[in-house]
């Protein structure tokens, strides 16, 4: 028997997604935004959900383009503590210790450690109550050598992405590989 718990934010896996952007007077910032995801195939895109009174929300209006930055466990302190404090008030990265450099196509800092980066200009925004989607192209990826695997695609237990749980706020690694996407359904196709 299934619990119901109301209408709440509560899905599975969601990603911890550093988003990049630089605000009016140039100042490199990240936040920590759990609520996004590829949202369209071609071209490829991204979407990350911000609200209005995020220092971020400006900065990417202002420069259209952002990063996200895809932080591995060990990063877990920073992560947590771009989600907790505001860039209007204090300069993040130097907090963090992490240090960032420009993006190549978009203007928009990459934080050096993330083990994925995706660049991506701003095409849309979408206003959908407390939160707005920001919608943007991934012009390109960047990943890690080190998690790479033998065929030069990225390998998820090497890059050791964060995850977050937002029904009990905590934050995960990646499990054991189970199955080969594309392919354990297929027994159920032959039938």
């Amino acid at each position: 028997m299934k619990k119901s718990l109301g209408a709440k934010p509560i899905a599975y896996p969601t990603p911890v997604y550093l988003v990049g952007s630089y605000d009016e007077e140039g100042r490199a910032n990240m936040m920590n935004a759990a609520w996004g995801g590829i949202c369209c195939s071609v071209p490829p895109c991204v979407m990350v959900a911000i609200r209005k009174e995020r220092h971020s929300y400006g900065a990417i209006l202002h420069q259209q383009a952002f990063t996200i930055n895809i932080p591995h466990v060990g990063q877990v302190t920073e992560a947590d503590y771009f989600g907790m404090a505001s860039g209007k008030k204090e300069d993040k990265i130097a907090i963090s210790g992490l240090c960032v450099e420009p993006a190549e196509l978009v203007h928009a800092p990459m934080l050096c450690a993330a083990p994925v980066v995706l660049e991506c200009q701003l095409i849309s925004t979408q206003d959908v109550g407390s939160h707005t989607l920001f919608i943007g192209e991934i012009k390109d990826v960047k990943v890690d050598e080190s998690c790479l695997d033998d065929a030069g695609v990225p390998d998820i237990k090497k890059v050791n992405p964060l995850l977050f749980a937002p029904g009990n706020s905590a934050y995960f690694g990646v499990g054991e590989f189970i199955a080969k996407a594309f392919s354990a359904g297929k027994v159920l196709i032959e039938k």
